[in-house]
């Protein structure tokens, strides 16, 4: 008998009714008078005397759950009926909807996380720079139009402070406190005075990078930078570095990327030429690691630079600058599936 007692509270507990038909056919079946409770209670009398006070101290237990089960269950469709609610533990929870980064996280992470394996740390610094950390310590002349208000944002009440225009205002700061080897990746926002189009914006995020030690060499760069372009977009991605300048390296170089999109072949996303431009690079120049307190004579080092908004443009085609800014939930997403 303790043995159905037991096998009729499992069945009572787990029985969940989808519709009130169900609930109905379930009473009829447990409680009615042919169900499986009315036929342990017509065995009790059976039950030796000694065993009645704990076999009915059971069967008063499972008529009560019984009770209970029926009374929660009409509970709940007779609130679904007349617009009601009310809460019902046994319920699954209703999914949250999901969310996701936004694309210039998510590219920002990536670059970060591939920098990270090749032993670079991550550095950061003030969106509120001074004159010497953005411009004079990296070797910009004092009649460069960079210093100009035309493209930088000043502070008005002090022409020396003004917004960082690029992150490597976090290099220097890192070669002032830190002795070599130095090997920094500086993510951030910066700021320039740039009119707002679908290739250009005001505010704008970058990842720039630093490695200083001895004997470091612009072959370094290169192999460096060729790891990164094909963990960033495909094992078959190759680099092409063209001279360019910049005044914090000597000699600098630009460097593009062969285009995913047609192979090399030539598309309108790469302008017919096979090539995407992702990154400005160089050897840093003797002047900067002197600047920031570095022996010329003994370091060498090399740096880089990139839009993390240009990358992820090219990594996922998006044609517009602006989407990034607007914060349009039909494109923010489009990323759920990349976290």
């Amino acid at each position: 008998m303790r043995e159905k007692i037991e096998q009729l509270r499992k069945k009572i507990e787990e029985f969940r009714a989808e519709t009130p038909q169900q609930l109905e056919e379930f009473r009829v079946r447990i409680s009615g008078k042919k169900g499986e409770l009315t036929e342990i209670f017509e065995d009790f009398k059976n039950v030796a005397s000694e065993q009645k006070k704990e076999f009915g101290k059971l069967l008063n237990e499972i008529k009560n759950l019984m009770q209970e089960t029926l009374k929660s269950q009409k509970e709940l469709f007779d609130s679904l009926e007349t617009g009601k609610s009310i809460a019902d533990k046994t319920l699954p929870a209703f999914a949250g909807s999901l969310g996701s980064r936004h694309p210039i996280s998510l590219a920002k992470n990536e670059i970060l996380e591939i920098f990270t394996r090749l032993g670079f740390t991550v550095a950061e610094g003030p969106e509120i720079e001074d004159d010497w950390h953005v411009f004079s310590a990296l070797n910009f002349p004092p009649n460069h139009p960079a210093r100009d208000m035309q493209d930088t944002f000043f502070i008005e009440q002090n022409p020396d402070i003004l917004l960082r225009t690029h992150t490597s205002s976090i290099q220097v700061r890192t070669m002032e406190r830190q002795k070599p080897p130095i090997r920094v990746v500086c993510p951030g926002r910066v700021f320039r005075n740039e009119a707002i189009s679908a290739r250009a914006h005001c505010i704008f995020h970058q990842v720039e990078g630093l490695y200083i030690d001895k004997n470091v060499s612009f072959a370094d760069m290169k192999q460096t930078l060729l790891y990164f372009a094909r963990e960033m977009f495909g094992e078959n991605t190759e680099i092409r570095l063209r001279p360019s300048f910049f005044p914090f390296t000597e000699p600098s170089a630009e460097m593009d990327v062969s285009c995913k999109i047609c192979g090399g072949k030539g598309c309108n996303i790469c302008k017919y030429t096979g090539w995407l431009e992702v990154l400005g690079c160089g050897i840093v120049d003797p002047n900067v690691l002197d600047a920031c307190g570095i022996d010329s004579r003994e370091y060498t080092g090399f740096a880089f630079g990139m839009g993390v908004e240009r990358l992820s443009m090219l990594k996922w085609q998006v044609k517009d600058l602006r989407l990034y800014f607007e914060n349009d939930v039909r494109f923010l997403e489009q990323f759920q599936s990349v976290i």
